[in-house]
């Protein structure tokens, strides 16, 4: 099973940006489908971001589209997430995820690895 370590996350003003990275264990990373999501105060953990296997197929919320980009390098094992123009309802704690199967993934259900989550704080 992969293991997931997220980092990057931090304070930061309103408008600025955040790179996230997720850095994973083991020899079976371009087997998963990866995904970022966040849960913020009060409120139910939501999908932000999903990767296919080798980055073919992408998925964003609508309310980051435009604003984040995700991305993943198979040869480092490591998934990134590209935070453009954050708002300070996007505090929240982010937490990448992998799953084998794309509708697990978009589902957001009982996925196959979490990370440990990494807080991000935008102040206004």
């Amino acid at each position: 099973q992969v293991q997931l370590v997220e980092s990057g996350g931090g304070l930061v003003q309103a408008g600025g940006s955040l790179r996230l990275s997720c850095a994973t264990s083991g020899r079976t990373f371009a087997l998963y489908h990866m995904a970022w999501f966040r849960r913020a105060p009060g409120k139910e953990r939501e999908l932000v971001a999903a990767i296919s296997w080798y980055g073919t197929t992408t998925y964003y919320a609508d309310s980051v589209k435009g604003r984040f980009t995700i991305s993943r390098d198979n040869a480092k094992n490591t998934m990134n997430l590209q935070m453009n123009s954050l708002k300070p309802e996007e505090t929240a704690v982010y937490y990448c995820a992998a799953d084998k199967t794309w509708n697990a993934i978009t589902r957001g259900g009982d996925l196959e690895a979490w990370g440990q989550g990494t807080l991000v704080t935008v102040s206004s």
